[in-house]
């Protein structure tokens, strides 16, 4: 699934998914990313999603990771095979092997518009 960069959290983001969150709490490696419409409304992750990002956490297995291609960010799930790991789409599909230089982080933390921060 697609992601659209917002910027790094150390110099704060408008967001409506962010308010009230204090973006100097993270790490300077830390950057959001919005989660585009093809994810739909159902599933862990859905459509608007701000998906809160480190650069310097190190990949696990079952870990959400987004990934650099054709130059666009995109959001997998890395299951560890050996000492590589396979990246599979969340809404399906073929996965591919995981290189370092496509990885640009980890997935540290999911927020979401609630309908009230919406309509205010």
């Amino acid at each position: 699934m697609r992601l659209k960069y917002l910027g790094p959290l150390a110099i704060g983001i408008d967001h409506p998914a962010l308010l009230g969150v204090d973006c100097d709490g993270y790490s300077p490696n830390c950057f959001a990313v919005e989660v585009g419409p093809e994810a739909g409304v159902h599933g862990a992750v859905i459509e608007g999603d701000v998906l809160v990002v480190d650069e310097s956490h190190s990949l696990g297995h079952d870990d959400l990771v987004v990934v650099e291609m054709d130059d666009a960010l995109y959001l997998y799930k890395a299951f560890r095979v050996g000492a590589r790991y396979r990246l599979m789409p969340l809404n399906g599909g073929n996965g591919l092997m995981a290189t370092a230089r496509m990885v640009r982080g980890v997935v540290v933390q999911t927020k979401r518009c609630s309908l009230a921060k919406i309509r205010a």
